[in-house]
């Protein structure tokens, strides 16, 4: 049996530019439907909005993303992630979890995926990883970054 998993975004109105945020981060290629283009009338209020997006990029990391209707992005959406004393504490029902064979690799994918996010942990060294890092993106999305270790 082969199972696969993709992270599956659920966004208030901003899935197309998060698509393609990832898709500056990652590379790959972004693949968009619209209710639009699957039967809305192109005239109706969220027509434009996207409820199948996916990015599949190199190396066979793939998230999906969906305009969730009713929902309008948020001006000032606060973070509700914390680390303290070395706990995280939470109200998200999950996080996405990058890991990277090297330090160099995994401070690319940080320092873009940090353009516009809350820093929970700053990018270093712990007690389990050569690099741990810990943010909350643009659109909400909290990344856990580590480094593979030894």
């Amino acid at each position: 049996m082969t199972i696969t998993t993709t992270t599956h975004l659920n966004l208030p109105g901003t899935a197309r530019s998060a698509l393609q945020f990832y898709q500056s981060v990652f590379g790959g290629e972004v693949t968009l439907a619209t209710y639009g283009d699957v039967g809305m009338p192109a005239d109706a209020p969220g027509a434009d909005r996207v409820v199948f997006g996916q990015l599949e990029a190199p190396g066979g990391l793939r998230l999906m993303a969906y305009d969730v209707p009713g929902l309008e992005p948020e001006e000032d959406a606060a973070v509700s992630t914390r680390r303290e004393n070395g706990m995280t504490f939470t109200d998200r029902p999950f996080f996405q979890s990058l890991r990277a064979d090297s330090l160099d690799e995994l401070r690319g994918l940080w320092e873009a995926l940090a353009e516009g996010a809350v820093v929970i942990e700053d990018l270093a060294s712990s007690a389990w990883s050569p690099g741990f890092g810990m943010l909350a993106d643009r659109f909400g999305v909290v990344w856990v970054l580590d480094v593979r270790a030894a």
